[in-house]
């Protein structure tokens, strides 16, 4: 395209830096030769144009980032900082500049697409910092308006290199530079983070230290020079762009990311980072995000999944509702140990031998125990027995006695207020696990409540308990998956934890083929094995062996069936790999 001549070349004095048009001179023709002279009116400031998304989430590939973010933060910006593709220490301080006036920055190895980019962006004006260079485009002439010793004209851009000392690059700038910020390696981006849009404040990369040397065998350096760095070139006044208060863009701080970041902070978005790419991780990203009140999120690399799973990631965060022990994901860095029973009686299990309030403390106890065994954080948790294997059909024919979910309510609501997280257990009879899983759904609407499938008392149509131990296909298995999944996708829930109970391979076959693909449930297989601990560890041995991709594994400790009961510090060190759940029963 044809583009205007940038206005650095014909105006004197401060000139304007800017995303729109500064107000045409009088054309001389239609002055009066008998008129006095009038000064000519300093040009007002000028602003960029940023872009505005209907969109709930986008997700920017990491190939071409810095080029990506351009396109779609700005829409206009006569001034683009160009940093040294090879050069860390260039892209820092690009970053810096980019942030100052409110420009986006992109790196000097774009090729063709730069050009492209600087014809979309109207850009008058090219700041390359450290060596970055702006190559001509073919049909590209000099302006011999242009000094070499001030600025390159490539085509009918003006290059104007920034100057290495920071008070001089200021000055170009038409602001002052505060004290320069540390960005220690692998946190450049959260340092960029802390720097206020409008200011120059050079980020810097620590100088490593070196051994003093012998003063006698030192070579000779050249005396300081205290003449200030001269810059004949001068960049118009800046008015940063309108900002994007309800855009949030997210970065896992990877400094492949620092000049998108850059770009996103200049425009005016908000700014998080999010290790990993999942939003809903940590109590810091939750609480990022939540903060934000943005209507439309940005991922800054392939980290962030597709637009639409970032969109559900970040709707969910934005809630700000956290799971027990932090964040919104059951896993990692937490281990879990809960009490397994039922409020209805004692015969199923410790969790029932006693009131509420009183199983909330026990079950803490049990928890207190594990404390100082491991680094991850500790959840007290609580599995009880939502429906129950029963001898007889009952009046349903299914061989399943169903508590009624208000009759579990009170000891939920109490485990949730105390921190503690819930696993409603299902023994389904000749029940289908789906069928069951959603009478219980207003339970599971609560966050810290996840699901327990247990195979050893799922029936086939003419089976009754007692006689076999149950098993479960992987398609029945991931029929609830699939449920459970789209329940809490769609309710904007914290991860839900979905437990697989076995003690024979048998029990589910075809662990393997369970879907483990859908994040908003973390799925772990629960070794069940009571009786000595030579037989138990060999069963966890096996299970391990018939589905070595399962990721996260529990642990049951039985009171009167295992000879011995480990302790805590024994199931903490015997037990390898370490279970991410262990339960008391």
């Amino acid at each position: 395209m044809t583009r205007r001549r940038p206005r650095a070349l014909v105006l004197t004095g401060a000139l304007c830096l800017a995303l729109t048009a500064c107000a045409a001179d009088v054309p001389a023709e239609q002055a009066s030769p008998a008129a006095s002279p009038s000064p000519t009116p300093e040009p007002g400031p000028e602003q960029g144009t940023v872009r505005t998304s209907e969109a709930a989430a986008t997700v920017l590939p990491t190939g071409g980032l810095a080029l990506a973010a351009s396109q779609t933060f700005f829409d206009r910006a006569p001034v683009v900082v160009l940093a040294d593709d090879a050069d860390p220490a260039s892209q820092l301080r690009a970053s810096s500049v980019a942030l100052a006036v409110g420009a986006p920055v992109l790196l000097d190895d774009d090729g063709a697409a730069l050009a492209t980019e600087l014809d979309r962006l109207d850009a008058d004006w090219v700041l390359t910092v450290g060596d970055a260079t702006l190559e001509a485009r073919p049909g590209d002439e000099t302006t011999p308006e242009a000094t070499p010793d001030a600025e390159d004209a490539t085509g009918d851009v003006v290059v104007v290199p920034a100057p290495a000392d920071d008070a001089a690059l200021a000055d170009l700038l038409g602001t002052t530079a505060t004290e320069p910020l540390p960005a220690e390696a692998g946190r450049e981006v959260a340092a960029l983070a802390g720097v206020e849009r409008g200011s120059f404040t050079p980020l810097q990369a620590p100088v490593a230290e070196t051994a003093p040397s012998d003063p006698a065998t030192a070579p000779a350096t050249a005396a300081p020079t205290t003449e200030p760095e001269t810059q004949t070139a001068e960049l118009p006044r800046l008015e940063l762009p309108e900002a994007l208060p309800s855009t949030l863009a997210l970065t896992t701080g990877d400094a492949t990311e620092l000049l998108a970041a850059a770009t996103a902070r200049a425009a005016g978005a908000h700014l998080a980072v999010v290790p990993g790419g999942d939003p809903r991780a940590t109590s810091e990203t939750v609480a990022a995000v939540s903060g934000a009140g943005a209507e439309h999120v940005v991922g800054l690399g392939d980290a962030f999944g597709d637009a639409e799973t970032l969109g559900w990631r970040a709707a969910t965060a934005a809630t700000g509702v956290e799971l027990p022990g932090g964040g919104q994901l059951v896993f990692p860095g937490k281990r879990y140990v809960a009490l397994y029973g039922s409020p209805v009686t004692p015969a199923l299990g410790v969790l029932g031998e006693q009131g509420t309030p009183e199983t909330v403390a026990r079950a803490a106890e049990h928890a207190a125990a594990y404390d100082g065994l491991t680094e991850d954080t500790v959840v007290p948790a609580m599995e009880i027995i939502a429906t129950v294997a029963s001898a007889g059909p009952g009046t349903d024919g299914n061989y399943s006695t169903e508590w009624p979910a208000e009759d579990l309510r009170p000891l939920v609501e109490a485990a949730g207020e105390a921190g503690q997280y819930v696993v409603l257990d299902l023994q389904p009879g000749r029940a289908s696990f789906l069928e069951q899983a959603q009478q219980y759904a207003d339970l599971l609407a609560l966050p810290h409540v996840g699901l327990a499938l247990d195979p050893e008392w799922n029936l086939g149509p003419d089976e009754v308990h007692m006689v076999r131990i149950g098993s479960v296909s992987a398609a029945e298995v991931n029929e609830v998956v699939d449920w459970l999944a789209d329940f809490t996708r769609e309710r904007n829930l914290p991860q839900k934890l979905l437990v697989l109970h076995q003690f024979q391979v048998r029990m589910i076959q075809t662990v393997p083929e369970v879907d483990r693909s859908r994040s908003e449930l973390a799925v772990l297989v629960h070794a069940d094995g009571q009786g000595g601990q030579g037989a138990k560890q060999s069963t966890w041995r096996t299970l391990h062996e018939h589905a070595p991709d399962i990721e996260w594994w529990g642990w049951k400790n039985f009171y009167d069936e295992d000879s011995p009961m480990l302790t805590p510090e024994q199931t903490m060190s015997q037990v390898d790999p370490v279970p991410h759940f262990i339960s008391y029963q």
